[in-house]
């Protein structure tokens, strides 16, 4: 996959799969352009670096984005899990804020710019929790599953200006906010053994999935929800 000539926008590209994703663009060719609450310091110095909170005022992306916008990726997300009766409002409104509504409103800022590229890709994160029953899951599971609603409903609603959308549905991935869930050798085995394929992911794993949807390689998919979650969501091996 090649990016020469292409602008990217990865939301939340300070770290795990949103870092990842930053290298492997730039490494292949794309101008990208991060918008994370901090700046990492392995960023590579030529990609363009905006400094904001998802839930906070976003005005400063219309200036920040370049005039065309050839793929953007909402990397933001959250991991609470907790059991159902001590969830709280605030738990759940906290949970769509930053998985739905902000991907909602980078969406809307960046819209002139996708539109002016003639031929666009945007990829959301969903979660294998969203369409698999899992424990403890109940308010990042409702939040997915709107950020799909969500995605469906725009690759519909684009498709006539030749934005394409789609999401990446992965399961538990080796990145600093799941690592309180690796966080020994057994933690890890376990996780490793709940998926078919006896591994849980690495942000690579993911990285290159979303590259792929954002690539011209892509260009007959949209409204498309990708597992890459080591099987779990569709297999049952014992």
């Amino acid at each position: 996959m090649t990016f020469n000539g292409k602008n990217i926008l990865v939301v939340g590209g300070s770290s795990g799969i949103g870092l990842s994703l930053v290298k492997f663009l730039f490494g292949n060719g794309a101008s990208v352009y991060v918008i994370s609450r901090s700046k990492p310091a392995d960023l590579p110095e030529s990609v363009s670096h905006l400094q904001a909170d998802v839930t906070g005022d976003l005005e400063a992306i219309s200036n920040f984005l370049p005039e065309q916008l050839h793929g953007l990726v909402y990397s933001v997300g959250s991991i609470n899990l907790k059991p159902f009766n001590r969830l709280t409002a605030d738990d759940f409104l906290n949970d769509y804020r930053i998985n739905v509504l902000g991907a909602a409103q980078i969406i809307q800022h960046a819209m002139k710019q996708l539109k002016n590229a003639a031929g666009a890709s945007v990829v959301l994160i969903s979660s294998v929790a969203a369409n698999t029953g899992l424990p403890y899951h109940a308010s990042i599971s409702a939040a997915k599953g709107a950020v799909q609603g969500l995605a469906i409903s725009l690759a519909a609603e684009l498709a006539g200006q030749k934005i394409r959308v789609n999401l990446v549905a992965p399961s538990l991935t080796d990145t600093p906010m799941a690592q309180n869930l690796l966080s020994s050798p057994e933690k890890r085995e376990a996780s490793a053994k709940r998926h078919p394929l006896a591994k849980y992911g690495q942000p690579e794993d993911i990285s290159k999935a979303i590259a792929f949807l954002l690539s011209d390689d892509s260009n007959w998919i949209t409204g498309q929800i990708i597992g890459v979650d080591g099987g779990l969501s569709r297999l049952k091996t014992v």
